[in-house]
């Protein structure tokens, strides 16, 4: 996205798509959205009520959040890479 934008400003074009991180942003959602739509939506339905779609969106989106492993931060769950991140971020600060 950061390469689309500077290709836009080079041949002096419009900068309709937004601000620079926006094209990323919207690649990355619609990673996830597929992810979901792969792992939830196919996979569980058919679906009888909007509540029971729901209900499995936030089941997911907690898994996702907090449960899944994740690999390049040494197959722990994202929720406990933030905490360490913090916890060590006041402890640097105790330390100065």
């Amino acid at each position: 996205s950061i390469k689309y934008t500077e290709r836009l400003a080079e041949a002096e074009i419009d900068l309709s798509a937004g601000t620079v991180g926006d094209a990323y942003d919207n690649a990355l959602a619609e990673c996830v959205i597929g992810l979901f739509k792969t792992e939830v939506i196919n996979q569980i339905g058919p679906w009888k009520s909007m509540r029971e779609v729901e209900w499995e969106t936030l089941k997911w989106v907690d898994w996702y959040n907090n449960r899944r492993l994740l690999g390049p931060i040494g197959y722990i769950p994202p929720a406990e890479a933030e905490e360490a991140f913090y916890a060590n971020l006041n402890t640097l600060d105790m330390v100065a």
